[in-house]
């Protein structure tokens, strides 16, 4: 029975892979004729899933490559941009689903980066109402000695003061969730502290970025996670464990069943793919885009 699973997880796989390594081009710089997009393969089509990709990941591509690829892989947005590239996704028909803002590690857990923090929230906020994007985001910051319970009392003292502002821009500031074995000392490392901040918040314009990578290696139970606090979660990421990188059968997360989680959830905001493949980009990205339009 596993072996059979396996085998036809394999033939996706390399169903996939064969479909992308035909239009593999220019892009990829392992093949001498120019790509044609026309002959690339829609794979994300059936709309349960808003996919989007994070372009720090794909670094061999170009933002407009990025787009192009993204756009005829059935994907609808790019993450993790700034109001610079703004005009340049629009042009391609895609949204920035998700717009970075302050320091990850000088964050709202500690209230003498409060000032600079909400500055460049409110800055972001403006530019990501103007340009009709939905989220922006925000981090905890490293401890510094600071207990969780006053962590969650300076965070959720700064986001008073500006939520009331996103609200009536109409975008959410979604704090993400990031592991604190890679990235040390970071506070938010555990769902339990990014839900008690959003309860005291009070407010569907802060929300949770899960980043399923890095709560894999936090807590696990992923799915049993999203069910129960899919309220609080306004935006997601992918990623391979062990090692952040391709999402395939060669790590522990099985990334078809999370999505049908996801999508059962009533989920309606963006999952966005945030993983270094080590290989070809286009087959990877081809075969994430597959398995994940469930």
């Amino acid at each position: 029975m596993n072996s059979n699973k396996l085998t036809r997880r394999s033939l996706i796989r390399s169903t996939s892979l064969l479909a992308a390594g035909a239009v593999v081009t220019r892009l990829t710089g392992t093949a001498a004729a120019a790509v044609d997009l026309d002959k690339v393969e829609t794979v994300a089509t059936k709309g349960r899933i808003n996919q989007s990709v994070s372009q720090w990941c794909f670094g061999k591509w170009s933002l407009d490559e990025l787009c192009q690829v993204s756009k005829k892989l059935g994907l609808k947005a790019i993450d993790l941009l700034g109001p610079n590239d703004f005009e340049k996704v629009k042009k391609h028909g895609l949204v920035v689903s998700m717009v970075n803002s302050h320091s990850l590690t000088d964050g709202l857990a500690d209230k003498k980066f409060h000032d600079a923090c909400l500055a460049k929230l409110r800055e972001t906020i403006d530019a990501t109402s103007a340009a009709g994007f939905p989220n922006v985001i925000s981090f905890s910051g490293n401890r510094r000695g600071i207990p969780d319970d006053v962590g969650i009392e300076n965070a959720v003292e700064a986001l008073k003061k500006i939520v009331g502002y996103a609200e009536q821009k109409k975008v959410t500031i979604v704090l993400e969730y990031l592991n604190s074995v890679g990235h040390k000392d970071y506070m938010f490392d555990h769902i339990a502290w990014g839900v008690e901040v959003c309860k005291r918040v009070g407010s569907d314009r802060v929300k949770i970025l899960y980043d399923i990578y890095h709560a894999q290696i936090m807590e696990g139970n992923i799915i049993d996670t999203i069910r129960k606090n899919k309220e609080y979660i306004g935006h997601y990421h992918t990623g391979g464990n062990p090692g952040r990188n391709e999402i395939d059968d060669t790590q522990e997360l099985y990334y078809p069943a999370i999505m049908r989680a996801i999508a059962d959830t009533g989920f309606k905001g963006y999952v966005a793919h945030e993983f270094m493949p080590k290989g070809d980009p286009l087959a990877s990205l081809t075969y994430a885009a597959r398995i994940c339009d469930v």
